[in-house]
């Protein structure tokens, strides 16, 4: 929906309504903020969640924490137990977030192609380009300087951000986020070589955006060369992500930036990929598969577990710890071998 100004101040009552807390203390407290645990004022509130900020709780300045049952035992201002202190504190800061204002209606400098479908509660910003055949839902809003291929669709509660591209055919589902210079629908690299000369393969497919997606800045996702690119529901892209043709990414995943995914590989369920990794083209990950920063994946993934790459290709990742270690003592274990070869030497001429 298109959001709108927030109170100023809110009782722990009304923040933390509706969710599974316990207050300890005075619900009726007021809380004007947000703040951490070491700056937080006296009419803020924070939360407790990293045990290397457990030192400062005593000492906090806050009106309230949110922590667990556990921490809570030494906390000495209002508490508010949760099992999963982040998530609430998730939903308790969303109270208190800059809105932004979109007016209803299409922007005077708005250019909107041959039947087109736009809902009126939707909002197209200034300088948008909408081409032919285009359908906006309701309560959508296209941020300034969008363009919106021919025959592209974004339904309900979606919210683009400014100067962002979506290209022919697109579709994007409900309550989903884009930030400021993403590019969906491109085409993917295709090419094929005759004569020695590179030719273009045509890219046929679309892109899909299922619902309660949220795409990061600056990401490219390529249109499928056949196939559709998917992107499943509820995946959470970050900043500066390079999402080849074909590429299908299964529910709640979650991608951390500057990872590139090549064309045709498939990443299943809940999984979580980690800054700078790259994925190789046709290669398969389980659901539940975790890739830590900066790993090359160079072959499909079949089991759930954590990963790691190095020198000697992707690992489970206690076996790449334990390589790691053993690399960094390497040159220790020359020594001992050389020594070892001398004390040879001697036995050997006696």
């Amino acid at each position: 929906m298109i959001p709108t100004s927030p109170k100023i101040q809110f009782t722990l009552a009304e923040l933390t309504k509706g969710l599974d807390v316990t207050v300890q203390g005075d619900s009726a407290l007021v809380v004007t903020g947000i703040a951490t645990i070491t700056q937080a004022l006296p009419h803020q509130i924070t939360f407790l969640m990293n045990p290397r900020y457990k030192k400062y709780l005593a000492e906090t300045g806050a009106a309230a924490v949110i922590l667990t049952k556990d921490d809570s035992i030494s906390c000495p201002v209002t508490s508010i137990i949760s099992r999963d202190p982040y998530y609430t504190y998730a939903k308790i800061a969303a109270y208190f977030a800059t809105p932004t204002h979109a007016e209803i209606g299409i922007h005077a400098s708005a250019v909107v192609g041959q039947n087109c479908h736009i809902h009126k509660t939707a909002s197209i910003g200034p300088h948008c380009v909408l081409g032919n055949h285009v359908t906006i839902g309701p309560n959508v809003v296209i941020g300034a300087n969008c363009t919106l291929g021919d025959g592209s669709s974004v339904d309900e509660e979606t919210y683009i951000d400014a100067g962002v591209t979506v290209y022919h055919e697109v579709i994007i589902k409900k309550r989903v986020h884009i930030s400021s210079g993403t590019v969906i629908g491109s085409d993917g690299f295709g090419i094929a070589k005759h004569a020695g000369v590179w030719h273009k393969v045509p890219q046929l497919g679309r892109v899909i955006i299922e619902d309660d997606v949220e795409i990061g800045s600056n990401c490219s996702i390529d249109r499928g060369a056949i196939e559709d690119t998917v992107i499943g529901q509820g995946v959470k892209l970050d900043n500066l992500i390079q999402v080849g043709h074909n590429v299908r990414i299964g529910k709640h995943t979650a991608i951390a930036g500057c990872v590139a995914i090549a064309g045709s590989a498939i990443i299943g369920d809940n999984c979580l990929i980690g800054g700078g990794a790259g994925i190789g083209g046709h290669l398969r990950l389980a659901d539940n598969v975790v890739i830590t920063g900066m790993s090359a994946i160079t072959h499909t993934i079949q089991d759930p577990g954590i990963y790691s790459s190095g020198a000697g290709g992707v690992v489970p990742n206690h076996k790449w710890r334990k390589n790691s270690v053993r690399l960094h003592h390497l040159d220790e274990l020359v020594q001992r071998v050389k020594s070892l070869e001398s004390v040879l030497k001697e036995l050997t001429k006696e």
